[in-house]
């Protein structure tokens, strides 16, 4: 008895967790059997492409359409590919994209509104491939030993330049980016920002609401592009509380520079993937480059061998990468009490995600391991309902960001 007064008398607030509703069981089971085939299926589809010989002949074919001019024997090649990779997975993704999102009541998207969006998605990467697949594929030419060091520093660049440009030219493509419509709310936002140390916030709404019934907001951008993103199904679902402590996690992201550890782990991580890539590939061409069509890595039609082996690295490493967003989660979430000290609204804000977004709150071991890269959502209100320093008058983790 005394311990659960104690309990009482030193907890931040008393949000329970609701248990998931059946719907929301049924869409995490079938969301579980439903990434297996998507994990098999994306491997699948490179190595029936490269098994079967149809990589060299279609290497082969753009070279003689490309006139044997490099560039050109690339670009075509890479056109193809796309093109006959998307239109095997068009079926698997029209499934859990349009049909599965409908069947739970989670789209709103009509469907000439996802056929746009995919092949906008499909154009996108097209694009991505043409501009930057063959600088990896020059590095292979021209140093055929030390590859995989000049390709790890380039995929970062790359990825540190995409992480720049897609505020601004990709994402807009899909949705509608503007200034928010709630001014008074928009100000609280911004005092938050300037209370967090953020000078020249932005915040930005976007008009999810004809794609989706889900609530989400995020932190993207690098430097002049950086700005936080708020879905207008997130403003019209979350009380002003709620909303005011998501927006305080998010700016513990931009304050605590996670954005930029990312991209320092996705360094670190593509060295190690682009080595295992190179010990694999020279071994697996040397062995079955035959029957692959294929002899050397820099040709071309080499390309399904380094994605496969690159996707296949990436899985077994996924659990280390998820451990370290979790913990950035962890760590925003942290700083978002700290600057709200509001823990009633911020575990109220985890209950209404998980409501609005039919989430499992206590996933499997295996599930967490594997696909987590957030904390359950469980874990995250238990936090809310225990973590509150300031009433004890000790330090802070994160005052030393905050401004009067």
């Amino acid at each position: 008895m005394l311990n659960c007064l104690y309990l009482l008398a030193t907890s931040c607030a008393n949000v329970a967790v609701p248990e998931a509703t059946e719907e929301a069981m049924r869409f995490y089971h079938s969301g579980n059997l439903l990434w297996i085939v998507q994990q098999l299926w994306s491997l699948a589809i490179p190595l029936l492409i490269l098994a079967t010989g149809f990589s060299g002949k279609l290497a082969t074919f753009s070279a003689r359409t490309g006139r044997s001019v490099w560039f050109f024997t690339i670009a075509i090649y890479l056109l193809l590919y796309t093109a006959i990779s998307q239109l095997l997975s068009f079926p698997l993704d029209f499934y859990a994209g349009y049909i599965r999102m409908h069947e739970y009541g989670l789209s709103s998207q009509n469907l000439s509104r996802w056929f746009s969006n995919y092949g906008k998605g499909t154009l996108v990467v097209a694009v991505l491939s043409l501009a930057f697949v063959w600088i990896f594929y020059l590095l292979l030419k021209k140093s055929p030993r030390r590859w995989w060091i000049y390709s790890s520093i380039a995929s970062t660049a790359i990825v540190f330049l995409i992480m720049l440009i897609q505020p601004i030219w990709i994402d807009p493509l899909f949705n509608h980016f503007g200034p928010m419509k709630n001014k008074a709310l928009e100000q609280k936002i911004l005092d938050l920002a300037c209370k967090a140390g953020i000078q020249g916030g932005r915040v930005f709404e976007v008009d999810k609401s004809q794609d989706t019934k889900m609530v989400n907001a995020y932190v993207i951008g690098l430097g002049s592009t950086n700005r936080i993103v708020l879905w207008d199904t997130t403003i019209a679902q979350l009380p002003e509380d709620q909303l005011l402590f998501v927006m305080g996690h998010e700016m513990g992201h931009y304050v605590l520079h996670h954005i930029w550890w990312n991209l320092i782990y996705f360094a670190a991580l593509s060295f190690l993937l682009f080595y295992l890539t190179y010990r694999s590939a020279h071994f697996l061409l040397r062995r079955y480059g035959r029957r692959f069509g294929v002899y050397h890595l820099h040709d071309i039609g080499s390309f399904p061998l380094l994605l496969l082996l690159l996707s296949v690295f990436s899985l077994l490493t996924d659990p280390v990468s998820n451990s370290v967003s979790r913990y950035m989660e962890h760590e925003a979430d942290r700083f978002g009490l700290e600057i709200t000290q509001n823990n009633r609204a911020a575990g109220e804000a985890f209950v209404t995600l998980q409501e609005k977004n039919l989430a499992n709150p206590r996933p499997g071991p295996l599930y967490k391991f594997w696909r987590c890269s957030h904390p359950p959502l469980a874990e995250r209100v238990e936090f809310c309902n225990t973590y509150c320093p300031w009433r004890e008058n000790r330090p802070l983790k994160y005052e030393k960001h905050f401004r009067d």
